[in-house]
């Protein structure tokens, strides 16, 4: 368990992380959770160590509760929750790989714990524009605009926060591996010093811009509208890390 590389996909539903976990596992060299039976094959369900998103509100909601975010001061960071998870997701991973993956959303704001419970892991966060994973998300979450555009905020801040203290960590754009296949596997080959090969699953185009479509028809509100664009201008900015106090949302 201890000389296993532990790849941990994280970033909010309809983020892309799907998408990036299924060209992962077309590695040779990569095993992620299969057969488990759960939507995406996502860890967060076939294990009983901490809870699921659902357990917190689920999509577009889980990170508006503390209890749902979890460190390396859990208590539930104890050896033999190390040995009873590794064991509990081992069922569904060629364990003769060399690197083991595992993606849940909640990740997002659980990697300081995930390292604590496995010191060898990498942290690969996705992020999505905060529109159009917000508006992708609406018909699960059933909330407003408004809160899921807060709750992006508040788990992209915490993961960010986070990011500091973990010791593998690469952070890209949707947006990117949509549109830049390549560049985004290289930057990954090199991160994980490994040769990232080139997917042949489909990727369709411009499926944001239905999204900014359906914003420009609903956001009426002069005042909101001004407060989501200073969120979009700092997505579409170059700066790694993002400032999230000096949006008042």
């Amino acid at each position: 368990m201890n000389k296993k590389k532990i790849i941990f996909i994280s970033g909010l539903h309809r983020s892309g992380t799907s998408l990036l976990y299924k060209i992962l596992k077309q590695n040779n060299n990569i095993s992620g959770l299969s057969n488990t039976n759960e939507i995406e094959d996502e860890g967060q369900h076939v294990q009983n160590i901490y809870k699921p998103a659902y357990e917190f509100g689920g999509v577009g909601r889980f990170g508006f509760d503390p209890s749902a975010k979890l460190d390396e001061n859990s208590i539930l960071v104890t050896e033999e929750n190390r040995i009873k998870l590794f064991k509990q997701w081992s069922r569904y991973w060629d364990n003769e790989k060399e690197f083991l993956l595992e993606k849940s959303p909640p990740n997002i704001i659980r990697t300081k714990f995930l390292q604590a419970m496995f010191p060898n892991s990498y942290f690969i966060n996705l992020t999505r524009h905060p529109i159009a994973t917000s508006l992708a998300s609406k018909k699960w979450s059933k909330t407003s605009l408004k809160d899921l555009i807060k709750h992006w905020l508040l788990c992209h801040e915490t993961f960010n926060n986070d990011s500091i203290k973990l010791k593998n960590v690469l952070n890209i754009k949707y947006e990117e591996l949509i549109d830049n296949q390549e560049h985004v596997l290289n930057s990954i080959s090199k991160f994980l010093d490994t040769k990232i090969m080139p997917s042949d699953i489909p990727i369709k185009q411009g499926i944001n811009d239905k999204y900014f479509k359906i914003w420009q028809k609903q956001s009426k509100n002069i005042f909101e509208r001004h407060k989501i664009k200073k969120i979009i201008d700092l997505y579409n900015s170059e700066v790694e890390k993002y400032d999230y106090s000096l949006i008042n949302f």
